[in-house]
């Protein structure tokens, strides 16, 4: 009982750490109805960001989130607004074209973080924070995964305040709902757009950035956690943040559970067999399970 208890704990942790990077990707499919396969890249560049800070100027990882962060919203903001929206507002052979326009700027990203960093495995280490746990009632908690959970329930709280609290929030879920309706009513769907594309890669950023001191870096360690972010979407429904969130623990559960029970090779296997249930039983997401009660 006691090992099944530490296997949901552990998997809890994570998974909300999952559904903040998730969220960023259902935002963006949700305003943009395009697949963000540079996900995973931009928040590779924003672990490197925070990483490098750590390295050269002994700056704690966790306040490399105040550089990194805004450096990703920037980032974002420039790649949609000077070149995906390029590809987004006229007509092409492919639709997938923008799909594929993704694709090769996060291609990009780690060729050039791997020109920079090298392709070398890096750990970052705080002392008292990487290699420590404590117990509670029997079970251990990495007191890395928990700050980087807690850090991750606070940026969703505080970007579910910014989307119901504020008039921009309102013009994304706006746009996200009927993007030609909202541009009716006066909303600039196309400055929405560069700022959701901020929004969700600098939120990528932040859950790469909380999970670094518990986890590995080097400059395709992103393309996982893209494939991870699209199932949680799918998972939850696309555009949907209360579906991600579910999502996202759902994956970290179901990934703990099967490195407990299993083997630590089987757990993406796990997330991709459910993936392909949702696919085929529920292709609205678990969200349509609600919905028909």
């Amino acid at each position: 009982m006691s090992l099944l208890l530490q296997a949901l704990v552990g998997g809890l942790l994570l998974g909300g750490i999952y559904a903040l990077i998730a969220i960023g990707m259902t935002l963006i499919m949700g305003v943009m109805r395009i697949i963000n396969l540079a996900h995973g890249a931009l928040m590779v560049m924003g672990m490197y960001i925070s990483y490098a800070l750590f390295k050269h100027f002994g700056l704690n990882v966790y306040l490399g989130i105040f550089v990194a962060v805004p450096a990703l919203f920037f980032v974002g903001y420039i790649l949609q607004r000077f070149i995906i929206r390029r590809v987004t507002e006229i007509e092409t052979v492919l639709p997938e074209t923008q799909v594929l326009l993704t694709l090769a700027i996060g291609l990009a990203i780690i060729e050039l973080l791997r020109t920079i960093f090298t392709s070398n495995y890096q750990t970052v280490e705080i002392p008292g924070v990487s290699d420590n746990a404590f117990y509670f009632a029997g079970i251990s908690m990495s007191y890395a995964m928990v700050i980087g959970f807690a850090g991750a329930l606070i940026l969703i709280a505080g970007l579910h305040f910014f989307l119901t609290g504020t008039d921009l929030g309102r013009s994304i879920r706006a746009t996200a709902q009927d993007s030609e309706a909202a541009r009716y009513m006066g909303v600039n769907t196309r400055h929405v757009t560069c700022i959701t594309f901020g929004l969700g890669s600098a939120l990528a950023a932040a859950g790469g950035i909380l999970l670094l001191p518990a986890y590995y870096l080097y400059p395709a360690v992103g393309n996982a956690f893209t494939l991870k972010a699209f199932i949680i979407t799918i998972l939850g429904g696309m555009g949907s943040t209360v579906g991600a969130i579910t999502g996202g623990v759902l994956l970290g559960i179901v990934e703990s559970l099967a490195a407990t029970y299993w083997s630590m090779g089987y757990q993406d296997l796990v997330g991709l067999v459910i993936f392909l249930l949702v696919l085929v039983f529920l292709p609205g997401g678990l969200q349509t399970l609600f919905k028909r009660k």
